[in-house]
């Protein structure tokens, strides 16, 4: 039967994930005055960082339902790394898709186990937890302004940015100072390649 629905076959029903152009200042803004969920960033960033992606997954006529950022720099351990900071509503699986985890959701994680790390949102702490996943990457989730938040970290050593109280701002709280955001070349962090198998 016909359907306007985005559909994966694994997954049935699922938000487009919309295509990624160069990141700039105008398109960060862009992305988030049409979401339903923060576009979170680090704020300030991190010394020798740069925002390196920004998009969005959901049908436009509804707003976004989830957000990506990514941003690269140098790693605290050594080395590059990479950043992205997914916001999205339950169900949506686009963190759990770039953590390479299955299902939509985080699952049974917040099981009165204490919080791996925070992080800093409005001036409040925000605690973490550590997923576990593949070895290529360390997965930190939360939950920020009823939404959930997800940190994958590219290599899994760059999970020690945590470290460095992170904080982290709306880009709809940011206003002019948008423009001041340094942005690079687009990650390919940010592409998804399709399940296999």
């Amino acid at each position: 039967m016909w359907s306007a629905a985005w559909t994966c076959a694994r997954h049935g029903p699922v938000e487009p994930l919309h295509p990624f152009g160069q990141p700039t200042a105008a398109l960060t803004t862009y992305v988030a005055e049409r979401a339903r969920v923060p576009l979170w960033v680090p704020w300030p960033l991190p010394a020798g960082w740069l925002v390196t992606g920004v998009g969005h997954a959901g049908a436009d006529a509804q707003g976004a339902s989830a957000t990506v950022l990514a941003c690269s720099g140098p790693n605290p351990l050594g080395g590059p790394a990479d950043l992205l900071l997914v916001a999205e509503e339950p169900t949506v699986g686009l963190g759990a898709s770039y953590a390479a985890l299955a299902g939509a959701d985080p699952g049974e994680t917040f099981d009165g186990t204490p919080p791996h790390a925070k992080v800093q949102v409005g001036g409040h702490p925000v605690p973490l937890w550590n997923l576990p996943g593949p070895v290529d990457r360390a997965v930190y989730v939360g939950e920020a302004e009823g939404c959930w938040l997800w940190l994958i970290l590219h290599p899994a050593s760059a999970g020690a940015l945590l470290a460095e109280r992170l904080r982290l701002a709306d880009v709809r709280d940011l206003g002019a100072e948008v423009e001041m955001v340094p942005f690079g070349a687009l990650s390919p962090r940010v592409h998804l390649t399709p399940p296999t198998g």
